[in-house]
């Protein structure tokens, strides 16, 4: 296999096979970065949404407890 992309032009090795391969497998490519990315994004919803509900439950607590202080 290396004497095969030995004996072929530079374009061929650094141009022509990637770009074959973008081709091929363009489609699973293009799924599996959607994947992640729509992955991290919902992540990224579910650390904001327990956030906001620690800082509400919070604040309410706190301000229950200094109410029945007085």
């Amino acid at each position: 296999m290396r004497e095969i992309f030995m004996g072929l032009p530079w374009w061929v090795k650094w141009v022509a096979v990637p770009v074959i391969a973008l081709v091929v497998f363009g489609g699973l490519i293009a799924s599996v970065v959607g994947f992640v990315i729509g992955l991290l994004f919902k992540l990224l919803v579910f650390v904001a949404l327990v956030g906001g509900l620690i800082y509400v439950v919070r604040k309410f607590t706190t301000s229950s407890s200094s109410r029945s202080d007085w």
